[in-house]
Protein backbone atom coordinates (compact mmCIF):
# COMPACT_ATOMS: atom_id res chain seq x y z
CA UNK A 1 0.00 0.00 0.00
CA UNK A 2 1.58 3.33 -0.95
CA UNK A 3 -0.16 5.43 2.04
CA UNK A 4 1.88 8.57 3.61
CA UNK A 5 0.17 7.69 6.97
CA UNK A 6 0.80 4.11 6.89
CA UNK A 7 4.58 5.06 6.48
CA UNK A 8 4.46 7.55 9.18
CA UNK A 9 2.90 4.79 11.48
CA UNK A 10 5.09 2.05 10.31
CA UNK A 11 7.91 4.11 10.82
CA UNK A 12 9.37 4.19 7.04
CA UNK A 13 8.95 7.57 6.78
CA UNK A 14 10.01 9.20 10.37
CA UNK A 15 7.75 11.63 11.82
CA UNK A 16 7.76 13.50 15.23
CA UNK A 17 5.10 11.52 17.22
CA UNK A 18 3.77 13.43 20.23
CA UNK A 19 1.91 10.44 21.52
CA UNK A 20 1.64 6.95 20.23
CA UNK A 21 -0.03 4.03 21.95
CA UNK A 22 -0.85 0.42 20.06
CA UNK A 23 -3.69 1.75 18.30
CA UNK A 24 -2.86 5.35 17.53
CA UNK A 25 -0.51 8.01 16.87
CA UNK A 26 -0.29 11.83 17.47
CA UNK A 27 1.85 14.18 14.72
CA UNK A 28 2.15 17.71 14.32
CA UNK A 29 0.64 18.82 11.05
CA UNK A 30 3.44 19.72 8.47
CA UNK A 31 0.69 22.27 7.22
CA UNK A 32 -0.87 23.65 9.87
CA UNK A 33 -4.10 25.16 9.63
CA UNK A 34 -4.09 26.71 13.90
CA UNK A 35 -1.43 28.12 15.82
CA UNK A 36 -1.51 23.93 16.83
CA UNK A 37 -2.64 21.38 14.60
CA UNK A 38 -1.99 18.05 15.52
CA UNK A 39 -3.29 14.47 13.29
CA UNK A 40 -4.81 11.44 15.02
CA UNK A 41 -3.54 9.05 13.03
CA UNK A 42 -5.27 5.09 13.48
CA UNK A 43 -2.44 2.35 12.75
CA UNK A 44 -4.69 0.48 11.11
CA UNK A 45 -5.53 1.69 7.39
CA UNK A 46 -8.97 3.17 7.14
CA UNK A 47 -10.14 5.24 4.13
CA UNK A 48 -13.40 6.59 5.12
CA UNK A 49 -15.67 6.24 8.05
CA UNK A 50 -17.81 4.32 6.30
CA UNK A 51 -15.17 1.60 6.44
CA UNK A 52 -14.98 1.57 10.02
CA UNK A 53 -17.45 -1.56 11.23
CA UNK A 54 -19.28 -1.87 14.80
CA UNK A 55 -16.17 -3.94 16.24
CA UNK A 56 -13.24 -1.22 15.11
CA UNK A 57 -14.81 1.53 15.31
CA UNK A 58 -13.98 1.80 18.93
CA UNK A 59 -10.63 3.03 17.87
CA UNK A 60 -12.41 6.09 17.21
CA UNK A 61 -13.55 6.40 20.63
CA UNK A 62 -10.08 5.45 21.95
CA UNK A 63 -8.67 8.33 20.22
CA UNK A 64 -11.65 10.57 21.13
CA UNK A 65 -11.15 9.61 25.13
CA UNK A 66 -7.51 10.00 24.87
CA UNK A 67 -7.25 13.84 23.14
CA UNK A 68 -8.74 15.74 26.68
CA UNK A 69 -5.98 13.46 28.69
CA UNK A 70 -3.60 15.28 26.41
CA UNK A 71 -4.15 18.81 27.35
CA UNK A 72 -0.10 19.88 28.17
CA UNK A 73 0.85 18.13 25.36
CA UNK A 74 -1.72 19.04 22.89
CA UNK A 75 -1.65 23.18 24.33
CA UNK A 76 -5.83 22.41 24.70
CA UNK A 77 -6.10 24.15 27.66
CA UNK A 78 -8.26 27.21 25.84
CA UNK A 79 -10.32 24.70 23.82
CA UNK A 80 -9.62 22.93 20.72
CA UNK A 81 -11.48 21.61 17.30
CA UNK A 82 -11.25 18.13 16.02
CA UNK A 83 -12.77 17.82 12.42
CA UNK A 84 -12.40 14.81 10.29
CA UNK A 85 -12.50 15.48 6.81
CA UNK A 86 -14.21 12.67 4.53
CA UNK A 87 -13.68 12.54 0.43
CA UNK A 88 -12.27 14.92 -2.07
CA UNK A 89 -14.98 17.66 -1.73
CA UNK A 90 -14.30 17.85 2.30
CA UNK A 91 -10.79 18.39 1.32
CA UNK A 92 -9.24 14.96 2.53
CA UNK A 93 -5.61 14.67 0.95
CA UNK A 94 -4.54 11.93 2.47
CA UNK A 95 -6.70 8.59 2.09
CA UNK A 96 -6.64 7.14 5.55
CA UNK A 97 -9.14 8.01 7.99
CA UNK A 98 -7.41 11.14 10.79
CA UNK A 99 -8.61 13.47 13.02
CA UNK A 100 -7.23 17.04 12.84
CA UNK A 101 -6.73 18.36 16.24
CA UNK A 102 -6.56 22.26 16.38
CA UNK A 103 -6.05 24.53 19.07
CA UNK A 104 -4.00 27.83 20.39
CA UNK A 105 -6.37 30.27 18.95
CA UNK A 106 -9.63 31.69 18.83
CA UNK A 107 -11.26 29.64 15.80
CA UNK A 108 -14.22 31.40 14.22
CA UNK A 109 -17.02 29.19 12.25
CA UNK A 110 -17.30 30.23 9.06
CA UNK A 111 -19.20 27.60 6.67
CA UNK A 112 -18.49 27.71 3.04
Amino acid sequence: MDCLFCKFVSGEIPVNKVFENDNFIIIRDIAPQAKNHFLAIPKKHYKYLADLTKENAQILGEIFATIPKLVDILELSGGYRLVINQGDDAGQTVPHLHIHILSGQKMEWNPA
